[in-house]
């Protein structure tokens, strides 16, 4: 390998430490809070400024996820190839990175933005990390603990645009946290034989008949229906966003039911890839439908 191959390869890995999947969605999210709380965007700066503050503590939290869970990622297929287990990066150079990020997207966002979202990207990096991380090797509670950091960032964009927590910020994370759990229990069931290798006490593996995950599954696919249409409800959305939300809704709980039924690992990845479209077409019509 050349040099030039070489730094790419550095370059990518510690890009992959960031996890850019996770990244992309609490970027969007923090969008989708900044434009609902300030009615669209009336300071480009500022919203530069959030996003790139809250993008370097998510990057930051997950290069210290990876470094937390060096040991189990050798355990792991899906984890193996992860820039620590490689011997790509050291653990000590993930750990440094993951902290520096951490403490420039806070100052960024403490001097450039307020003090509250500040303080929420804090209070996420700290339960995704110290909290949620250590505690999927505990309880199987860790999928509903963790849901709770994964539904913060649409209200850091709320605060960041009004400097207030106000009741539609909280329908936001309602959305965002609920959502979660079809999405992260369909992950779990059909990964549960590579955390059971890794050690993880995910509920798939400490229940293996898997009745209690899609019990949860299916409730809180029901549940997702009414939270969805909150926002119609406090005049956040009008009637696209509200038939539209609905039949996504409905459409997702008849996936997750077929999930129950079959409880193949074809029917989970269905119903992973029926969360994933899920989420950006709800934030798609609230977004157009504010809009227009």
């Amino acid at each position: 390998m050349n040099c030039y191959a070489q730094k790419f390869s550095i370059i990518h890995s510690y890009i992959e430490l960031t996890k850019p999947r996770i990244l992309t969605l609490v970027l969007v999210t923090t969008f989708i809070g900044f434009f609902l709380g300030g009615q669209g965007i009336h300071s480009w700066r500022l919203l530069i400024t959030t996003i790139l503050g809250a993008a370097l503590v998510c990057a930051g939290a997950s290069a210290l996820n990876h470094y937390l869970e060096r040991d189990v990622d050798c355990l792991m297929l899906r984890t193996q190839n992860r820039p620590i287990p490689l011997g790509i990066i050291s653990p000590v150079k993930a750990l440094n990175f993951g902290i520096i990020l951490i403490l420039l997207g806070i100052s960024i966002l403490w001097n450039q933005v307020n003090l509250l979202t500040a303080f929420l990207s804090l209070l996420t990096a700290f339960m995704y990390v110290v909290i949620y991380t250590p505690l999927k090797r505990i309880s199987w509670l860790n999928t509903i603990i963790g849901a709770i950091p994964g539904a913060i960032p649409p209200m850091g964009g709320w605060t960041a645009a009004t400097n207030q927590l106000d009741f539609g910020a909280w329908v936001l994370f309602a959305i965002l946290f609920v959502w979660q759990h079809p999405h992260f229990f369909a992950i779990a069931w059909m990964c549960k034989d590579d955390y059971k290798r890794g050690g993880f006490k995910m509920l798939p593996v400490v229940e293996p008949d898997g009745a209690k995950t899609f019990f949860l599954i299916k409730l809180f696919s029901i549940i997702l229906i009414p939270v969805s249409l909150m926002p119609f409800f406090i005049g956040m959305s009008g009637t696209i966003y509200f038939y539209g939300a609905l039949l996504a809704g409905i459409l997702l709980l008849a996936v997750g039911m077929s999930l129950a039924i079959s409880k193949s690992s074809e029917a989970a990845h269905r119903m992973l890839k029926a969360t994933v479209y899920y989420l950006p077409v709800l934030l798609f019509l609230i977004v157009m439908d504010v809009s227009f």
